[in-house]
């Protein structure tokens, strides 16, 4: 079963997840339980960038 991946909706995806997570890590200065949980999240999220975004970065250069 062949499925399409759309990566620029992946990629729209991480995004919104990492400005949330951006704006939770900033309320966490309070609350350090909430500051490295958010990291982590953070972390994680760089490394869906870099296996997807970067991706879709390069296909919308090579569309251009």
């Amino acid at each position: 079963m062949d499925q399409q991946i759309d990566l620029n909706e992946i990629d729209t995806r991480i995004r919104i997840i990492k400005e949330a997570a951006e704006e939770l890590n900033r309320m966490g200065d309070a609350f350090p339980a909430l500051a490295k949980n958010t990291a982590r999240i953070l972390a994680s999220l760089k490394m869906l960038e870099i296996n997807v975004s970067d991706v879709a970065d390069l296909e919308i250069a090579e569309s251009t």
